[in-house]
Protein backbone atom coordinates (compact mmCIF):
# COMPACT_ATOMS: atom_id res chain seq x y z
CA UNK A 1 0.00 0.00 0.00
CA UNK A 2 1.03 3.59 -0.70
CA UNK A 3 -0.16 6.74 1.21
CA UNK A 4 -0.26 10.07 -0.04
CA UNK A 5 -1.50 13.78 1.40
CA UNK A 6 -2.15 16.14 -1.46
CA UNK A 7 -2.85 19.81 -0.41
CA UNK A 8 -5.97 22.02 -1.46
CA UNK A 9 -4.90 24.51 -3.93
CA UNK A 10 -5.76 28.16 -5.28
CA UNK A 11 -5.74 28.71 -8.99
CA UNK A 12 -5.95 31.87 -11.27
CA UNK A 13 -5.22 34.63 -7.63
CA UNK A 14 -6.91 37.01 -9.59
CA UNK A 15 -4.71 38.00 -12.60
CA UNK A 16 -3.40 34.42 -13.56
CA UNK A 17 -6.41 32.50 -15.23
CA UNK A 18 -5.58 29.10 -16.18
CA UNK A 19 -1.90 29.92 -15.39
CA UNK A 20 -1.05 30.55 -11.68
CA UNK A 21 -1.33 28.14 -8.67
CA UNK A 22 -0.35 27.56 -5.22
CA UNK A 23 -0.36 24.89 -2.73
CA UNK A 24 -2.29 25.37 0.56
CA UNK A 25 -1.20 23.83 3.91
CA UNK A 26 -4.96 23.62 4.29
CA UNK A 27 -6.89 21.13 4.02
CA UNK A 28 -5.75 18.42 2.29
CA UNK A 29 -6.82 15.19 0.73
CA UNK A 30 -5.38 11.42 1.89
CA UNK A 31 -5.03 8.86 -0.83
CA UNK A 32 -4.52 5.22 0.03
CA UNK A 33 -3.97 2.59 -2.99
CA UNK A 34 -3.01 -0.82 -3.12
CA UNK A 35 -2.43 -3.31 -6.66
CA UNK A 36 -5.46 -4.73 -8.16
CA UNK A 37 -6.91 -6.64 -10.69
CA UNK A 38 -8.73 -3.63 -11.53
CA UNK A 39 -9.48 -0.09 -10.43
CA UNK A 40 -12.04 0.39 -7.89
CA UNK A 41 -12.70 3.66 -5.80
CA UNK A 42 -14.03 3.84 -2.23
CA UNK A 43 -15.07 7.28 -0.49
CA UNK A 44 -14.91 9.11 2.63
CA UNK A 45 -14.86 12.32 4.07
CA UNK A 46 -16.14 15.78 3.13
CA UNK A 47 -18.69 15.99 0.58
CA UNK A 48 -17.99 12.33 -0.29
CA UNK A 49 -21.47 11.25 -0.83
CA UNK A 50 -21.47 13.80 -3.72
CA UNK A 51 -18.09 12.13 -5.75
CA UNK A 52 -18.93 9.19 -7.77
CA UNK A 53 -17.19 5.55 -6.80
CA UNK A 54 -17.34 5.02 -10.26
CA UNK A 55 -13.88 4.57 -11.90
CA UNK A 56 -15.22 6.54 -15.39
CA UNK A 57 -16.82 9.37 -13.59
CA UNK A 58 -13.66 9.81 -10.72
CA UNK A 59 -10.90 12.26 -11.20
CA UNK A 60 -8.22 9.03 -9.96
CA UNK A 61 -9.75 6.41 -12.63
CA UNK A 62 -8.75 8.54 -15.57
CA UNK A 63 -5.23 9.29 -13.92
CA UNK A 64 -5.17 5.10 -12.97
CA UNK A 65 -5.96 4.55 -16.40
CA UNK A 66 -3.39 7.01 -17.93
CA UNK A 67 -0.39 5.38 -15.16
CA UNK A 68 -1.42 1.34 -16.61
CA UNK A 69 -1.94 1.37 -13.04
CA UNK A 70 -5.16 -0.59 -11.76
CA UNK A 71 -5.66 -0.42 -7.87
CA UNK A 72 -7.79 -0.49 -5.01
CA UNK A 73 -8.04 3.47 -4.07
CA UNK A 74 -8.84 4.76 -1.19
CA UNK A 75 -9.91 8.99 -0.76
CA UNK A 76 -10.60 10.67 2.40
CA UNK A 77 -11.40 13.98 1.28
CA UNK A 78 -10.71 17.05 3.08
CA UNK A 79 -11.06 19.58 0.47
CA UNK A 80 -14.69 19.78 -0.15
CA UNK A 81 -15.86 19.46 -3.26
CA UNK A 82 -17.35 22.64 -5.47
CA UNK A 83 -14.91 24.66 -3.61
CA UNK A 84 -12.61 26.55 -5.49
CA UNK A 85 -9.75 25.02 -3.71
CA UNK A 86 -8.48 22.35 -5.87
CA UNK A 87 -10.66 19.10 -4.73
CA UNK A 88 -10.92 17.33 -8.20
CA UNK A 89 -6.92 17.89 -8.16
CA UNK A 90 -5.63 17.12 -4.87
CA UNK A 91 -7.57 14.04 -5.33
CA UNK A 92 -6.06 13.60 -8.95
CA UNK A 93 -2.72 14.52 -7.05
CA UNK A 94 -2.29 12.42 -4.73
CA UNK A 95 -3.14 9.24 -6.68
CA UNK A 96 -0.54 10.11 -9.23
CA UNK A 97 2.03 10.33 -6.84
CA UNK A 98 0.76 6.94 -5.28
CA UNK A 99 0.52 5.15 -8.37
CA UNK A 100 3.76 6.19 -9.96
CA UNK A 101 5.43 4.59 -6.62
CA UNK A 102 3.19 1.84 -6.26
CA UNK A 103 4.05 0.70 -9.77
CA UNK A 104 7.36 1.85 -9.61
CA UNK A 105 6.66 3.82 -12.76
CA UNK A 106 9.78 6.39 -12.25
CA UNK A 107 8.10 9.62 -13.41
CA UNK A 108 9.46 13.07 -11.94
CA UNK A 109 6.55 15.21 -10.44
CA UNK A 110 6.97 17.56 -13.50
CA UNK A 111 5.97 14.71 -15.55
CA UNK A 112 3.20 13.66 -13.20
CA UNK A 113 1.43 17.23 -14.13
CA UNK A 114 0.10 16.45 -17.19
CA UNK A 115 -1.19 12.76 -16.53
CA UNK A 116 -3.03 14.62 -12.97
CA UNK A 117 -4.58 16.94 -15.35
CA UNK A 118 -6.07 13.73 -17.09
CA UNK A 119 -8.21 13.62 -13.64
CA UNK A 120 -9.35 17.44 -13.75
CA UNK A 121 -10.83 16.96 -17.49
CA UNK A 122 -13.35 14.55 -15.86
CA UNK A 123 -14.76 17.52 -14.14
CA UNK A 124 -14.11 20.61 -15.91
CA UNK A 125 -13.71 19.37 -19.22
CA UNK A 126 -10.87 20.55 -20.13
CA UNK A 127 -6.90 19.58 -18.73
CA UNK A 128 -5.57 22.38 -16.33
CA UNK A 129 -2.85 21.85 -14.66
CA UNK A 130 -3.17 25.42 -12.91
CA UNK A 131 -4.10 23.13 -9.40
CA UNK A 132 -2.57 19.84 -10.21
CA UNK A 133 0.93 21.33 -10.60
CA UNK A 134 0.99 23.44 -7.13
CA UNK A 135 -0.73 19.99 -5.35
CA UNK A 136 2.46 17.99 -7.13
CA UNK A 137 5.27 20.61 -6.95
CA UNK A 138 4.05 23.02 -3.82
CA UNK A 139 4.67 26.43 -3.80
CA UNK A 140 3.44 29.06 -6.58
CA UNK A 141 3.69 27.96 -9.86
CA UNK A 142 3.13 29.03 -13.20
CA UNK A 143 1.38 26.54 -15.99
CA UNK A 144 1.80 27.28 -19.49
CA UNK A 145 1.20 25.60 -22.30
CA UNK A 146 3.33 22.51 -21.33
CA UNK A 147 5.87 23.52 -18.85
CA UNK A 148 5.36 24.43 -15.21
CA UNK A 149 7.50 26.60 -13.49
CA UNK A 150 7.93 26.52 -10.00
CA UNK A 151 8.42 28.87 -7.38
CA UNK A 152 9.20 28.07 -3.34
CA UNK A 153 7.21 30.70 -1.35
CA UNK A 154 5.78 31.32 1.74
CA UNK A 155 2.54 33.47 1.81
CA UNK A 156 0.53 33.79 4.73
CA UNK A 157 -3.61 33.59 3.30
CA UNK A 158 -6.52 33.36 4.61
CA UNK A 159 -9.42 30.64 2.21
CA UNK A 160 -12.56 31.88 3.04
CA UNK A 161 -15.06 29.20 2.34
CA UNK A 162 -18.57 29.83 2.30
CA UNK A 163 -21.74 27.26 2.57
CA UNK A 164 -22.42 27.64 -1.64
CA UNK A 165 -21.34 25.41 -4.39
CA UNK A 166 -20.20 27.09 -7.62
CA UNK A 167 -19.37 24.06 -10.54
CA UNK A 168 -16.56 24.59 -12.42
CA UNK A 169 -18.26 24.15 -15.37
CA UNK A 170 -21.14 27.25 -14.47
CA UNK A 171 -17.56 29.13 -13.59
CA UNK A 172 -16.27 29.20 -16.73
CA UNK A 173 -19.48 29.83 -18.73
CA UNK A 174 -19.52 33.33 -17.19
CA UNK A 175 -15.76 34.40 -18.04
CA UNK A 176 -16.25 37.06 -21.11
CA UNK A 177 -14.82 35.71 -23.88
CA UNK A 178 -13.16 39.48 -24.75
CA UNK A 179 -11.24 42.50 -23.01
CA UNK A 180 -10.45 45.82 -23.81
CA UNK A 181 -6.28 46.41 -24.17
CA UNK A 182 -6.83 48.96 -21.04
CA UNK A 183 -7.96 45.74 -19.43
CA UNK A 184 -5.47 43.24 -20.82
CA UNK A 185 -3.11 45.94 -20.03
CA UNK A 186 -3.38 46.37 -16.29
CA UNK A 187 -3.72 42.14 -16.12
CA UNK A 188 -0.76 41.41 -17.20
CA UNK A 189 0.64 44.48 -15.05
CA UNK A 190 -0.80 42.55 -12.10
CA UNK A 191 0.42 39.17 -13.04
CA UNK A 192 4.09 40.19 -12.87
CA UNK A 193 3.84 42.29 -9.66
CA UNK A 194 2.17 38.91 -7.93
CA UNK A 195 4.76 36.64 -9.23
CA UNK A 196 7.83 39.23 -8.10
CA UNK A 197 5.76 39.23 -4.97
CA UNK A 198 6.05 35.65 -4.23
CA UNK A 199 9.36 35.37 -5.58
CA UNK A 200 10.09 37.55 -2.60
CA UNK A 201 7.76 36.45 -0.13
CA UNK A 202 5.91 39.62 0.04
CA UNK A 203 1.93 39.76 1.10
CA UNK A 204 1.67 43.23 0.26
CA UNK A 205 2.65 42.73 -3.55
CA UNK A 206 0.85 39.37 -4.02
CA UNK A 207 -2.54 41.37 -2.80
CA UNK A 208 -1.59 43.91 -5.00
CA UNK A 209 -1.04 41.83 -8.52
CA UNK A 210 -4.67 39.79 -7.24
CA UNK A 211 -6.51 42.83 -9.15
CA UNK A 212 -7.95 41.84 -12.23
CA UNK A 213 -11.00 43.40 -14.25
CA UNK A 214 -12.31 40.49 -16.61
CA UNK A 215 -12.27 37.08 -14.91
CA UNK A 216 -12.47 37.79 -10.94
CA UNK A 217 -15.98 40.49 -11.23
CA UNK A 218 -17.70 37.81 -13.66
CA UNK A 219 -17.36 34.83 -11.12
CA UNK A 220 -17.75 37.51 -7.89
CA UNK A 221 -21.18 37.65 -9.45
CA UNK A 222 -22.36 34.04 -8.61
CA UNK A 223 -20.68 34.21 -4.59
CA UNK A 224 -23.49 35.23 -2.10
CA UNK A 225 -21.65 38.32 0.13
CA UNK A 226 -18.43 38.79 -2.25
CA UNK A 227 -18.17 42.63 -2.19
CA UNK A 228 -19.08 42.96 1.19
CA UNK A 229 -17.07 40.20 2.54
CA UNK A 230 -13.86 41.64 0.25
CA UNK A 231 -13.80 45.01 1.92
CA UNK A 232 -14.20 43.23 5.17
CA UNK A 233 -11.27 41.21 4.40
CA UNK A 234 -9.12 44.58 3.23
CA UNK A 235 -10.30 46.85 6.38
CA UNK A 236 -8.85 43.80 8.99
CA UNK A 237 -5.68 43.53 6.65
CA UNK A 238 -5.57 42.24 3.68
CA UNK A 239 -3.18 42.91 1.24
CA UNK A 240 -6.04 42.05 -1.24
CA UNK A 241 -8.90 39.62 -2.04
CA UNK A 242 -10.22 37.43 -4.84
CA UNK A 243 -11.90 34.55 -5.78
CA UNK A 244 -10.18 31.31 -5.55
CA UNK A 245 -10.45 29.63 -8.63
CA UNK A 246 -13.70 28.98 -9.92
CA UNK A 247 -14.94 29.84 -6.50
CA UNK A 248 -17.01 30.08 -3.99
CA UNK A 249 -14.17 30.24 -1.54
CA UNK A 250 -12.10 33.66 -1.59
CA UNK A 251 -8.67 34.02 -1.29
CA UNK A 252 -7.03 36.77 0.94
CA UNK A 253 -3.22 36.98 1.24
CA UNK A 254 -2.34 39.46 4.65
CA UNK A 255 0.89 39.62 7.32
CA UNK A 256 0.92 37.00 9.82
CA UNK A 257 0.02 38.66 12.90
CA UNK A 258 -3.38 39.74 10.55
CA UNK A 259 -4.26 36.26 9.43
CA UNK A 260 -7.04 35.83 12.71
CA UNK A 261 -8.51 39.06 12.22
CA UNK A 262 -9.13 38.79 8.64
CA UNK A 263 -10.59 35.15 8.66
CA UNK A 264 -12.96 36.23 11.35
CA UNK A 265 -13.88 39.70 9.58
CA UNK A 266 -14.64 37.66 6.31
CA UNK A 267 -16.83 34.85 8.30
CA UNK A 268 -18.86 37.48 9.92
CA UNK A 269 -19.21 39.20 6.58
CA UNK A 270 -20.68 36.36 5.08
CA UNK A 271 -22.75 35.84 8.15
CA UNK A 272 -24.17 39.14 7.72
CA UNK A 273 -25.06 38.35 3.92
CA UNK A 274 -26.56 34.93 5.37
CA UNK A 275 -24.15 32.75 4.29
CA UNK A 276 -22.30 30.25 6.80
CA UNK A 277 -18.58 29.77 6.10
CA UNK A 278 -15.33 28.43 7.06
CA UNK A 279 -11.92 30.41 6.88
CA UNK A 280 -8.52 28.39 6.68
CA UNK A 281 -5.64 30.36 8.16
CA UNK A 282 -3.43 28.93 5.90
CA UNK A 283 -0.38 29.84 3.73
CA UNK A 284 1.58 28.60 0.45
CA UNK A 285 3.03 25.06 1.01
CA UNK A 286 4.34 22.26 -0.03
CA UNK A 287 3.10 19.63 -2.48
CA UNK A 288 1.69 15.95 -2.25
CA UNK A 289 3.97 14.00 0.68
CA UNK A 290 3.75 10.20 -0.25
CA UNK A 291 4.25 8.61 3.70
Amino acid sequence: MQTVRAPATSANLGSGFDVFGVALDRPTDVVRVEKADRTTIEMTGVGSQYIPEDPEKNVVGAVAEALDAPAHIQIDKGVRPSSGLGSSAASSAAAAVALNALYDRGLSREELVPIAAEGEAVVSGEAHADNVAPALLGGFTIARGGSVTAVDASIPLVACLPEIAVSTRDARAVVPTSASMEDVVHTVGSAATLAVGMCRDDPALVGLGMDERVVTPARAELITGYDAVREAALDAGATGVTVSGAGPAVLAPCPDPDRRHVAAAMVDAFADAGVESRAYQTRVSGGATLY
